[in-house]
């Protein structure tokens, strides 16, 4: 498949990249890229839908499969958990399959690991970067991945926050150009707040009997 490589906007030290469109997900294959983000606003209702949803309520899932059997993983994980069923249950579904098949495509994996989970304490809230290729997040509710630049390896100043739905892919320690870069990233820090998070992590398998 061909992508159009929308021109990305570069932050500091052009180690993370901002685009208006999927297809500037790409952009993570740049030199100097660690990180691309997609700032986009998700379907109107959609996030007072998945807010306003019980937890148990919402999907959770670890899956290994090629990209193309998403579609159909989704249905019946949604119908498993008695995820209400409307426009918005379909935007979610739809969206999951089509960053699946995009983040699949920029990584040239055969298969993804997809996992759905629903977290209601803190995850990783230490500031690292992933042992691992590379990885997209999104945040359909609750607070949205942490990140920033830390030149020395602590925690980054100032830290940012991404909003719901808008996803980012990194690259982690594996990624096979070994260019040095100041970016970490953490998952929010909400035990104790009554939060509960409802978060997408795609990661590109090669070779299956890996997984």
């Amino acid at each position: 498949m061909n992508i159009a490589h929308t021109p990305p906007r570069h932050d500091a030290g052009a180690a993370v990249v901002t685009t208006d469109t999927m297809n500037g997900l790409y952009a993570i294959r740049d030199p100097g890229c660690a990180a691309a983000i997609w700032q986009r606003a998700p379907a109107p209702g959609f996030q007072d839908w998945i807010d306003g949803l019980a937890p148990d309520a919402l999907p959770s899932a670890r899956l290994v499969l090629r990209p193309e059997a998403v579609p159909d993983a989704l249905t019946r994980l949604g119908d498993t958990h008695g995820l209400p069923t409307g426009p918005e249950r379909v935007w979610l579904e739809a969206d999951i399959a089509e960053l699946a098949n995009r983040f699949a495509t920029v990584m040239r994996a055969p298969y993804l690991r997809l996992r759905l989970d629903v977290v209601t304490t803190n995850a990783c809230a230490k500031f690292h970067m992933d042992a691992i290729f590379a990885r997209l997040v999104c945040s359909y509710r609750g607070t949205g991945t942490q990140y920033g630049l830390s030149p020395d390896g602590g925690d980054p100043d100032p830290v940012e926050t991404l909003p719901a739905c808008a996803p980012i892919v990194m690259r982690g320690s594996l990624w096979p150009a070994k260019t040095s870069t100041t970016f970490l990233h953490r998952s929010p820090p909400i035990a104790g707040t009554g939060e509960t998070r409802l978060v997408l992590v795609l990661d590109p398998i090669f070779d299956v009997e890996d997984a």
